[in-house]
């Protein structure tokens, strides 16, 4: 039988993935946990590499970095934003920036407390977003986990992406939010959820999977990876003012029901700009391309070993 394949980033982390993955790799070893290991070297590559693992039938193919890399694998367990055939799941040794993802599920950022979760095999399924965009002149389809968001998270993953690193992925994500708040101005869109349409000048939609985004902003405190449905938050037309207002409440997830913000949910999400230039895209902390955008819902697509 083939091993437990984990796929390192040893760019997540700003370079500290790679730097401690010996050191990480013995911790999971002593636990007991047994694998083979294969180290990225370009965007893309995790990708590919999970998708042979699940080709090959590995039983268990294990993300380990940030959520950029755990959207990469997830790509993997996908061909065209359907699933592929296999009787793999997928694991997570959480590693990067933002952490985000393991926020939902409860899994630690310890790497011994990871692998006991490997190790005990529990699986659930967990319902995955394929998102059809705007990428050069064409259109791409590609799937997320975690959470799209289209408007100023798109401005703030570009310059999280583009090396803006401080020592925790709290306060880059933070620097990233203010910087690109002072040149931000909020977009008229039309938004259209299952079937109903309606337009809004917002500073960002978050079509959510799961809870967190933004290095643990909880922009969608009730969503939940395995109920068939993407919480869709709308932050409309707030001011500056306002916007340094909500960053508490976002950490907090008290922030529904505040004015301007709007809450729905939903199998399948349309999100177009009505007027203005292009409104960039995030798909799981990644920025691929910009709107339009189609979002869809895809139930119990992926099996996961969590908690």
């Amino acid at each position: 039988m083939k091993e437990v394949l984990i796929i390192v980033n040893p760019a997540s982390g700003g370079g500290r993935t790679g730097r401690g993955w010996p050191q990480i790799a013995e911790r999971l070893r002593e636990e007991g946990l047994v694998f083979d290991s294969a180290l990225t070297e370009r965007p893309g590559e995790a990708t590919e590499l999970a998708r042979d693992a699940v080709r090959e039938g590995r039983p268990v193919v294990v993300a380990a970095g940030g959520d950029g890399t755990i959207h990469e694998v997830a790509g993997g367990f996908f061909t065209g934003g359907e699933p592929n055939a296999g009787q793999s799941a997928m694991g997570i040794v959480p590693l990067g920036t933002g952490g985000d993802f393991r926020r939902t599920l409860g899994v630690p950022k310890d790497a011994a407390a990871a692998a006991r979760i490997l190790l005990a095999g529990r699986r659930r399924t967990v319902d995955v977003g394929r998102c059809r965009y705007r990428a050069g002149e064409g259109d791409r389809t590609e799937v997320f986990i975690n959470i799209a968001s289209c408007g100023l998270g798109g401005e703030v993953v570009r310059r999280v992406n583009g090396g803006m690193r401080l020592p925790t992925g709290e306060l880059t994500f933070t620097l990233a939010i203010a910087i690109s708040l002072l040149r931000w101005r909020n977009r008229r869109l039309r938004l259209t959820v299952d079937g109903a349409e309606h337009e809004v000048v917002a500073q960002q939609v978050a079509v959510a999977n799961c809870r967190y985004y933004g290095a643990g902003l909880q922009i969608a405190p009730e969503a939940m990876p395995d109920d068939g449905l993407f919480d869709v938050v709308t932050v409309g037309d707030v001011s500056l003012v306002e916007n340094l207002g909500l960053l508490r409440p976002l950490r907090q997830g008290s922030h529904l029901g505040m004015a301007k913000i709007g809450c729905q949910r939903g199998r399948r999400v349309e999100v177009t700009p009505v007027e203005g230039g292009p409104v960039r895209l995030d798909l799981d902390g990644e920025q691929p391309g910009i709107l339009p955008a189609l979002f869809e819902l895809l139930p119990g697509a992926l099996p996961l070993v969590a908690p």
